[in-house]
């Protein structure tokens, strides 16, 4: 064990789902022997966050939680049994915080969707706070050339969005639509489908998340706000007009999900990512089956596809569009969530 770590912590907590979150001191845990306490520098702050405070998902949370799954920061305690990590390394807790390692999924590397997985921020306490306990086998190993601040938002809204694109099976060269493309989600996507070599178009609303887009890479915006047919301009974005051959829809709200099977071409994909609360797909079955669409989920990466999401960024490649703000602060990112007011990503230092 590391000295000169501190009792007490500064932390943003949910105390009650539909209320404020409460800015306090708590206690710093001790690591279990397979565990790592992690000095948390700096947090994403992603929507999931927002779902967790008001309590509007079909899965229960712990309370009082600690949110929070993207953080970033130093190594400075272990347990016995923690032989691969060392005090000192640069390391990030990401939404699964930790996994059997023996169900046939953890065998077979969709440890996400473990039985008993642990997750960050919603049924395990999160990284809005000073010092975060993760599984040492989960934690994303962090390169000491990156930047904490920056690689924050990578270690969900990026590791999510890559894994979406490497399920929709497009190849470089074919054409994706990210809907959703000004969020936190989606400006990532941009980055990493263009990363990938594909060619892509920006859905979303207003002029900001448009310039925006259009700077990470996205060869053409169809704006939702004024767009008078939705289906009818994607499908024109493309170079034959047939459609695109995947779709990303990382939005939070219902209806883009309804629209995206009238516009992807021929034997194209549909990846769902986002989680609006209380929504459904929907699709015309006589279009999916006479164009032999595929609808699919994509959860976030297994630890593979996080290290190459991590790659990505550190060869520079991936630039996360964020602004920075004070942990004491957090509430103020929770209602600009409400008012649909962010483009990109919000992360928050936990010193301030």
């Amino acid at each position: 064990m590391a000295q000169n770590i501190p009792t007490e912590q500064w932390a943003q907590v949910v105390e009650q789902t539909g209320k404020p979150v409460v800015y306090k001191k708590i206690p710093v845990q001790k690591p279990g022997p397979d565990e790592v306490l992690i000095n948390i520098k700096f947090s994403g702050v992603c929507h999931t966050d927002l779902h967790a405070v008001n309590g509007d998902w079909p899965l229960a949370t712990k309370l009082p939680l600690v949110g929070g799954h993207e953080g970033a920061g130093v190594v400075v305690a272990r347990g016995d049994l923690v032989k691969d990590i060392e005090i000192g390394d640069h390391a990030g807790v990401k939404w699964i915080n930790g996994t059997c390692l023996a169900c046939d999924f953890c065998q077979r590397s969709d440890e996400p969707l473990c039985a008993k997985a642990l997750l960050s921020g919603y049924t395990v306490d999160g990284t809005f706070q000073q010092y975060c306990i993760a599984k040492a086998a989960h934690v994303a190993r962090i390169p000491k050339e990156c930047d904490l601040e920056a690689i924050a938002p990578v270690l969900c809204a990026g590791i999510t969005v890559y894994k979406g694109l490497k399920e929709s099976g497009a190849r470089p060269g074919e054409t994706v639509a990210i809907v959703g493309a000004g969020g936190g989600l989606g400006s990532l996507a941009c980055q990493y489908a263009k990363a990938m070599g594909l060619r892509v178009i920006a859905i979303d609303g207003g002029n900001e998340k448009k310039e925006m887009t259009a700077k990470l890479g996205a060869e053409s915006y169809v704006d939702f706000m004024s767009s008078k047919n939705v289906v009818s301009d994607v499908k024109a974005a493309t170079p034959d007009g047939l459609g695109p051959h995947a779709v990303i829809l990382v939005a939070v709200n219902e209806k883009p999900f309804q629209q995206a099977a009238e516009y992807v071409r021929p034997r194209g994909t549909v990846v769902a990512i986002g989680l609006p609360a209380g929504a459904y797909l929907r699709a015309p079955v006589f279009e999916s089956v006479i164009k032999m669409i595929t609808i699919k989920g994509s959860y976030v990466g297994n630890r593979a596809d996080s290290a190459e999401a991590i790659e990505f960024f550190r060869r520079g490649l991936i630039k996360a569009p964020y602004k920075s703000i004070g942990m004491s602060e957090l509430q103020k990112v929770y209602d600009l969530m409400h008012e649909g007011k962010i483009a990109g990503r919000y992360v928050v230092d936990t010193s301030k």
